[in-house]
């Protein structure tokens, strides 16, 4: 007879706080020249200007990286005496430099933070939090069939969901905020601050239906033999 007609449906979740192991600063340098390729990053005066003082900050040459460069012309011809945007990503390892990056950048009247992406281990929490969910799913579980005066049989179904509880805030809002009372013509205090987050809170979510034998039916579960 089949015994796993009967199920019951069971759920568990597990919160882990994630901290961020470094970041990456996403930074534009408007420039005077237009310089193509990695070379911007020495021949370009502003950018060369903003890259040693972030090597003497304690940045590592390496971590700069230049992602691109947009030229600006009225005449519609490449020159060298164009004037440029370069758009930078600066990798922190280290995120006790973050605040001092930071403040070289500001510091420097052609260099504009844009935006920061903090990183963080989420495999590794991840799988911490998938284990939990599943410990407590099983406990539960046991602790169902045992009130029910049933036995778990094995798994019918499973169903895991994660949700990134992290607060997102646009970058863009600096710029909402400084540029709307310019735009409407009103002169007020600029906005200085910037939300920086160093951690992130993440949900595994398992639901997990089980089979159990009948209810209420132990001859089912102990045949006698005639």
């Amino acid at each position: 007879m089949d015994k796993s007609t009967d199920t019951i449906l069971i759920s568990a979740t597990q919160r882990e706080e994630i901290q961020a192991t470094h970041a990456d600063l996403y930074i534009s340098v408007k420039g005077s020249s237009l310089v193509s390729g990695d070379a911007a990053l020495k021949k370009a005066k502003e950018v060369s200007q903003l890259v040693d003082e972030l090597i003497q900050a304690g940045l590592p040459a390496e971590a700069v990286h230049l992602q691109s460069v947009y030229a600006e012309t009225s005449s519609g011809a490449m020159l060298r005496s164009s004037s440029a945007t370069y758009w930078l990503r600066l990798r922190c390892e280290k995120l006790e430099l973050f605040a001092e990056l930071l403040g070289v950048v500001n510091s420097q009247k052609n260099s504009t933070f844009e935006r920061v992406d903090w990183k963080y281990p989420e495999e590794t929490v991840h799988e911490a939090a998938l284990e939990k969910a599943l410990q407590k799913a099983n406990d539960k579980a046991q602790k169902v069939a045992a009130s029910l005066g049933v036995k778990l049989l094995g798994i019918a179904s499973f169903k895991e969901s994660m949700n990134d509880q992290e607060a997102i805030v646009p970058q863009s809002k600096f710029a909402a905020q400084a540029a709307a009372p310019r735009a409407m013509g009103i002169i007020s205090q600029p906005d200085l601050g910037i939300d920086i987050q160093h951690s992130k809170t993440v949900e595994v979510r398992v639901d997990i239906g089980f089979h159990i034998s009948r209810f209420n039916n132990k001859e089912e579960e102990t045949p006698t033999e005639e």
